[in-house]
């Protein structure tokens, strides 16, 4: 089903490479007149921020070397275009005594680099572009590329992709009209030894599919979805790619949609914790474009983004219009994890386009929570995981968080425990809880008491008077308590939060009692009457019925204890409250 839908992706985007052909970034271009001399080294790279980002040109598809030699048509590294060494590998070969091998396979390397060209048909071999290429491979015009210093020693250095431009053409070699036909004939060539699974035609069987790149903490030469690379992964006798048999054209072409949608300027890329998430419709849609600025954190320069999206997304029930009217058109998302040669399936989920906008809203509204002015009113997924992490560090997320929780978002289910459980940890480790810890809290435990159909209440927005729930009600009167202190000291340096929040969520009657006594002598040091009644006033409302502390609160009760005690300072920092308090 996934390798279907992306085939089927490939079919309906005319701009993806035709097969045989590949958008590689190529950081140097090496300009030849046609006697084959260097004209000049052309430095691709652009600054992106504190990077270079070097031009993506298409070229032929990379060939699938494993450990062996083989090279790609009229492109590749300096070892072998040119077959010079890589200096930090010529260095690691001397320390092992080994420089004379590698010297050895650059000569190898080198000779597949002409073979490739010279196995061109009759057609290309007068064609005037790579006629120049056979040229400088064949004197080995090293002087003229040493002319150049500096940019010939940085080429050098970084063994960067390079390949070969006619001087007076705007296209590579490898782009020339003759070069582009005869690939497309060598990959048309069908032997037919066995049937697609994507595709249910005969068709010969890729032996090694082409690899997927972009999939973060994957290998960076990149990985397979398709792979049996161990003798102890084949059956009944067939090899590599023959145990799972998909055409070549069908490898193509669902390689290179993922690709596509993995790739570094994809906008239906979404990285979440270490699931790199994809997304895509069976035909253009909103959302679409909408998906991944709903979820993702805001860029600096526009920081409405996230807001915009989901405004829009928000107004289309009001409007009529898509995506909340398309219920036809089936959405895919596909959560890619990094797991050595092999990239792990993290999450996959198919609905429609109305059924995904639904969930998305749901998710949304199960988050809102009362806020601070300078807090964003819509937290990015990025944002929801840190709200685990220790420090709010993105390398302290746990692993695998990220796909969970999309998948929740996505099929509606309750978000997984670990949310919970690292969330009401940060929240002790740190004896506070932020903006989006209370939101997380209360998605998490409202959708576990949907889920569970039972007759628990569900939190609000904002504070709520008339929940009777212990954890709840211990939170308020834990957050008045320590305002009680904070009134009474004024610019006092740690409150009873500091000492007293792990003891207070998790076995109240431990501490309470204490706080209580503490409170009397808080209050008798307020100099306004008012206020001393107003604040005895609100504690007794709270306790009110309250007859005893429990022992111990549950993990589902901590985090209404968390909620609760960030409902209420809210509502005493708020200045409707206050003002109805007496300040």
């Amino acid at each position: 089903m996934i390798l279907q839908s992306l085939y089927n992706y490939y079919q309906r985007k005319p701009d993806l490479p035709r097969e045989g052909f590949e958008w590689k970034e190529i950081p140097f271009v090496i300009e030849l007149n046609r006697n084959g001399s260097v004209v000049q080294i052309e430095d691709t790279r652009t600054t992106d921020g504190k990077k270079k980002r070097a031009k993506s040109y298409l070229v032929p598809q990379a060939v699938k070397k494993a450990s062996n030699i083989a090279s790609n048509l009229l492109w590749g590294n300096v070892e072998y275009v040119v077959g010079l060494p890589d200096e930090k590998k010529l260095a690691d070969r001397k320390n092992k005594g080994k420089e004379g091998d590698y010297r050895e396979r650059l000569k190898e390397m080198h000779e597949a680099f002409i073979e490739a060209i010279k196995s061109l048909p009759p057609s290309c071999q007068i064609d005037a572009g790579v006629r120049a290429v056979c040229a400088f491979c064949g004197d080995a015009d090293l002087a003229g590329l040493q002319r150049f210093g500096d940019s010939w020693k940085e080429v050098q250095a970084s063994n960067s992709n390079i390949t070969f431009r006619l001087q007076g053409d705007t296209d590579l070699v490898c782009q020339r009209p003759t070069v582009i036909d005869a690939v497309s004939k060598l990959t048309a060539k069908e032997t037919r030894d066995g049937v697609c699974l994507i595709t249910g035609n005969p068709d010969e069987v890729e032996r090694l599919h082409p690899a997927i790149k972009g999939v973060w903490g994957a290998q960076t030469s990149g990985a397979n979805v398709v792979s049996f690379n161990l003798p102890a992964f084949n059956s009944w006798g067939k090899e590599q790619g023959a145990n799972a048999p998909i055409g070549k054209h069908s490898a193509f072409a669902y390689t290179t949609a993922l690709n596509h949608l993995l790739g570094k300027d994809s906008k239906q890329r979404l990285q979440v914790g270490d699931a790199s998430t994809v997304f895509w419709a069976d035909k253009p849609s909103p959302l679409e474009d909408q998906f991944a600025d709903i979820f993702a954190e805001p860029p600096k320069d526009d920081p409405d983004r996230n807001a915009r999206a989901l405004k829009a997304l928000y107004e289309s029930p009001r409007q009529g219009i898509a995506p909340v009217k398309d219920h036809q058109t089936r959405f895919f998302a596909l959560g890619l994890g990094p797991n050595a040669a092999r990239i792990a399936i993290r999450f996959w989920h198919v609905g429609t386009v109305a059924e995904l906008a639904k969930t998305i809203q749901q998710h949304f509204d199960d988050l809102e929570i009362v806020r601070p002015s300078f807090e964003k009113p819509h937290l990015s997924v990025f944002r929801l995981l840190l709200a685990t992490a220790a420090q709010s560090k993105s390398e302290n997320i746990p692993p695998n968080l990220g796909g969970d929780v999309m998948r929740s978002i996505m099929e509606c289910l309750p978000y997984p425990n670990t949310l919970l459980q690292g969330t009401l940890r940060r929240v002790r480790a740190e004896r506070d809880v932020k903006y989006s810890q209370a939101a997380v809290l209360k998605a998490c435990l409202n959708r576990q008491v949907r889920s569970e159909q039972t007759s628990g209440k569900e939190i609000t927005v904002s504070l709520d008077h008339s929940n009777i729930n212990p954890g709840y009600r211990l939170g308020r009167l834990f957050a008045v308590l320590e305002k009680v202190q904070e009134e009474a000291n004024p610019g006092i340096n740690a409150t009873i939060r500091e000492r007293f929040y792990g003891a207070a969520s998790s076995t109240p009657v431990t501490v309470f009692s204490n706080l209580m006594k503490l409170k009397n002598h808080h209050i008798a040091k307020l100099e306004n009457p008012g206020r001393k009644v107003n604040l005895e006033r609100l504690i007794s409302e709270i306790m009110d019925g309250v007859s005893d502390f429990p022992s111990h609160l549950n993990l589902a009760d901590q985090g209404r204890f968390a909620i609760g005690y960030y409902h209420q300072r809210q509502a005493l920092f708020s200045k409707s409250t206050d003002a109805k308090q007496g300040d």
